[in-house]
């Protein structure tokens, strides 16, 4: 077991690096428990300890990774912990949601956060709510979420998005509210590009963005 958690804080560690957590640490560490005692998790104690920049000491996650730090760990160890041999048509049944995920980051960092989701997609299903064109446009598909209301009531509104608007919604997160051909070129080149998967099956990994309301 102590190999087994060496190699997984290893793994998680490598992909801190690449998700704006360079020079972070993280380990898994166990403790036996005494001789004669049991728990309802095992005969192991297990603690997951991090370090967020260099030449800070590991501690307890819950205690020092901030809310984004903690959306990134955790899709470094979903990614690190899937099954690298699963095929087209053998899914995970999990589904698991990603809220901001990439809070904090930008540029190719956020084009990272969004490759890691994808290839994590491949195996579960995954949903992903973000504000940042780099991971709207490797889903396999996209909902655009937005905030309705009259003044009195205030309701949400789920739209699956086609190809065309794909384009439409990149381009308006690049180019905020005025949209124009040149962020439109720039949102279909995204989406054509060899990181972005093939469009899904019903039921597949897809990408939401919450619209500010």
């Amino acid at each position: 077991l102590d190999t087994l958690a060496k190699k997984l804080g290893a793994a998680i560690t490598a992909r801190m690096q690449t998700l704006g957590m360079a020079g972070g640490r993280f380990e898994v560490r166990l403790e036996r428990l005494n001789e004669g005692e049991t728990s309802a998790h095992g005969l192991d104690l297990v603690d997951f300890l991090v370090s967020a920049n260099p030449g800070q000491p590991p501690r307890p996650v819950g205690k020092v990774a901030s809310g984004g730090e903690l959306s990134r760990l955790s899709l470094a160890v979903q990614v690190s912990t899937a099954r690298p041999d699963a095929d087209s048509d053998t899914r995970d049944p999990r589904c698991m949601v990603f809220d901001e995920v990439d809070a904090g980051v930008g540029g190719a960092v956020a084009e990272i956060v969004g490759r890691e989701l994808a290839a994590l997609g491949r195996h579960a299903q995954v949903l992903c709510v973000t504000h940042l064109p780099q991971v709207a446009a490797q889903g396999a598909a996209h909902l655009r979420v937005n905030k309705l209301t009259d003044g009195r009531t205030t309701r949400t509104q789920i739209v699956a998005l086609e190809p065309g608007e794909r384009i439409e919604e990149v381009a308006r997160m690049l180019g905020g509210v005025s949209v124009t051909d040149k962020a439109r070129e720039h949102a279909a080149e995204m989406l054509r590009g060899p990181a972005a998967p093939a469009p899904a099956r019903r039921g597949g990994p897809g990408r939401a963005r919450r619209a500010k309301g």
